[in-house]
């Protein structure tokens, strides 16, 4: 039997649908509009498009956008600027710059600069730490869709054998976190799983990842992930987006639909699922500094 689809694209419609309720009212009860900025350098294709659908989300579900698209040629001072200016606004609760930044711009100095109440992505180091240390302030974005894509769709994590391929800081260091700790009154979306992280150094790999009750690829690389490296019935989760002859494919290849009891698709699966965090993220960091 073909495995569940895991439908991003459905599950990111019905929490923004939730969150635009939250937000009327939080507007309802005295509260601003959630303002979320978004800073684009350069002119990446895929980045303006990816930024273009999350304003469109934002202003979705009610809250306010604002944009600042800067040249390729931006020195790092007047990004940092920009930075500062959004960081000293009182209309804005979340600051998104999209990555990757042109060579010659210190992405991680431009991360530090974000005050970390307004750093919805959960990039800052402060950010990063609360997250360890199990009181997160922010979840970072498409680890927290990952998340819910499994909780919502009734795939339990407690006591469950998760492997994660790939280690990077914006998916699987940060989502291992989150599926390891113990759920608390200060992060009840701790996932409570026995966590193993592997990557393509690791020694005879599939052995690791046929043991996953759920395994999540998020390793960059198209069609990793074959029948061979699922455990049958396991929930697969495909974190990859990768162009291959102008499609676009995952990290996890097709076939292990007939494999797996669950896959989330690419596209439609996570990714739809990260803008919506950050639109959670932004409405969350409006009511704390409300």
């Amino acid at each position: 039997m073909p495995a569940i689809k895991l439908d991003g694209n459905l599950l990111a419609k019905t929490i923004r649908a939730e969150i635009a309720e939250q937000v009327k009212t939080f507007i309802a009860s005295g509260g601003k509009p959630p303002g979320l900025a978004t800073v684009l350098v350069g002119d990446d294709p895929a980045s303006h498009v990816y930024v273009r659908n999350k304003r469109k989300a934002c202003e979705q579900a009610g809250m306010v956008s604002i944009h600042h698209a800067l040249s390729a040629n931006v020195t790092q001072k007047e990004l940092l600027d920009v930075v500062a200016s959004l960081n000293a606004d009182p209309a804005v609760n979340g600051i998104l710059v999209q990555l990757p930044l042109p060579k010659g711009i210190d992405e991680e100095a431009v991360i530090r600069a974000i005050l970390p109440g307004k750093d919805v992505d959960a990039f800052h180091p402060e950010n990063v730490g609360l997250l360890a240390a199990g009181h997160p302030r922010f979840l970072p974005c498409t680890p927290y869709g990952v998340r819910l894509l499994l909780s919502r769709n009734g795939i339990a994590t407690a006591g469950k054998h998760v492997v994660i391929l790939g280690r990077s800081n914006i998916v699987g260091k940060p989502l291992a976190m989150i599926l390891m700790q113990k759920p608390t009154a200060a992060f009840p979306d701790a996932g409570d799983a026995t966590v193993t992280v592997v990557h393509r150094g690791t020694r005879d790999l599939p052995s690791i990842t046929r043991q996953a009750d759920i395994l999540i690829a998020a390793i960059g690389v198209p069609r990793f992930v074959t029948p061979e490296m699922v455990k049958p019935g396991a929930a697969v989760i495909d974190v990859g987006i990768n162009s291959v002859d102008g499609k676009l494919v995952g990290d996890v290849h097709e076939s292990v639909i007939d494999t797996a009891g669950a896959v989330s698709p690419v596209p439609g699966g996570v990714g739809p699922m990260t803008i919506t965090m950050l639109l959670q993220n932004t409405l969350a960091a409006a009511k704390i500094y409300a």
